[in-house]
């Protein structure tokens, strides 16, 4: 039985540079790109390869408007995912040193 083949998808040149030029910023990381447009960040760290060895040439799409919107709720919900994190030890935390206490508490102690 045959496996059906999967359908690649081909993107345009203009999407691709508009993909890196939002990679590129100092504040967005590559794997928010990639999340947020659907791609694979090996594929988005390619195109970035390509794009300095100057390949990857043309125009970026003009309407980003819509790309970067993703893009950036993509690293809002990275850093809130974070935080969440880092909240949840903590609190895990405070969990383990009030029973710690709460045992010591009950310790009978000869006095």
């Amino acid at each position: 039985m045959k496996t059906p083949k999967k359908s690649h998808q081909r993107y345009t040149t203009s999407f691709k540079l508009a993909a890196v030029r939002l990679a590129e910023h100092k504040d967005i990381q590559t794997q928010d790109v990639a999340v947020a447009l659907d791609i694979h960040p090996f594929m988005l760290s390619r195109w970035k390869k390509e794009y300095r060895e100057g390949i990857l040439k043309g125009v970026a799409e003009k309407d980003t408007k819509v790309m970067e919107e993703k893009v950036i709720e993509q690293s809002k919900i990275r850093k809130l995912e974070k935080r969440m994190k880092k909240l949840e030890q903590e609190n895990e935390l405070l969990k383990k040193s009030i029973s710690w206490a709460s045992k010591r508490d009950k310790i009978p102690t000869n006095s």
